[in-house]
């Protein structure tokens, strides 16, 4: 098992500094227990006026779900989210009961999925989220009314093995994580310049 705990700059919550994207994982399943864990920490994050504008189309590996929902997915990303445990689709319903847009709508769907990424963490799962799909073949194929909106899909499960996966794939599995130094978007006062 590789261990890609970010060495930060400052003190985080372990589970933060332990939260990582991999491509590769183990045959082991997510039970129904776990599985309702990860959409009750969903359900409790905050949104703009309690709206909770999100929804989730999950499936579990071995099912014809998580079947239909691996085909939404780009071509790359089909050929290691396969072997996932869950495959999830985060929707985001951009307008509110009467009508009009919720401009806000996908960013609490993404604090939502923080959430659930959070509580996976805890649980000892690892997510990847993924762009790389086909929305509107996601919206079709699922059955998504117009109101909604098709935003991310989730790899979730247990940490493979990287020597399972193809070589370009597994070298940036096996990367040393980084990320850009706070001092380039975090700014005291104003926009500087």
């Amino acid at each position: 098992m590789i261990d890609k705990t970010a060495v930060t700059d400052h003190p985080i919550e372990p589970a933060l500094a332990g939260r990582w994207s991999p491509r590769a994982f183990a045959a082991e399943m997510i039970d129904d227990t776990t599985t309702a864990s990860l959409f009750e920490a969903a359900r409790w994050s905050p949104s703009a006026n309690n709206l909770q504008p999100w929804a989730f189309i999950h499936g579990a590996r071995g099912k014809q779900d998580f079947d239909r929902l691996l085909g939404c997915l780009n071509d790359s990303n089909a050929s290691w989210a396969g072997n996932a445990a869950l495959l999830v689709i985060g929707i985001a319903r951009s307008t509110k009961a009467d009508g009009s847009v919720n401009a806000y709508a996908r960013y609490d769907l993404g604090q939502a999925v923080a959430h659930l990424t959070f509580q996976a963490t805890a649980l000892g799962l690892h997510l990847h989220q993924m762009a790389g799909f086909d929305r509107e073949k996601t919206r079709a194929e699922l059955g998504i009314p117009a109101e909604y909106e098709p935003v991310s899909a989730i790899a979730i499960g247990y940490l493979g093995d990287p020597s399972n996966l193809p070589q370009p794939l597994r070298d940036r599995e096996l990367a040393t994580r980084t990320r850009n130094p706070t001092s380039t978007f975090v700014f005291p006062g104003r926009w500087p310049g």
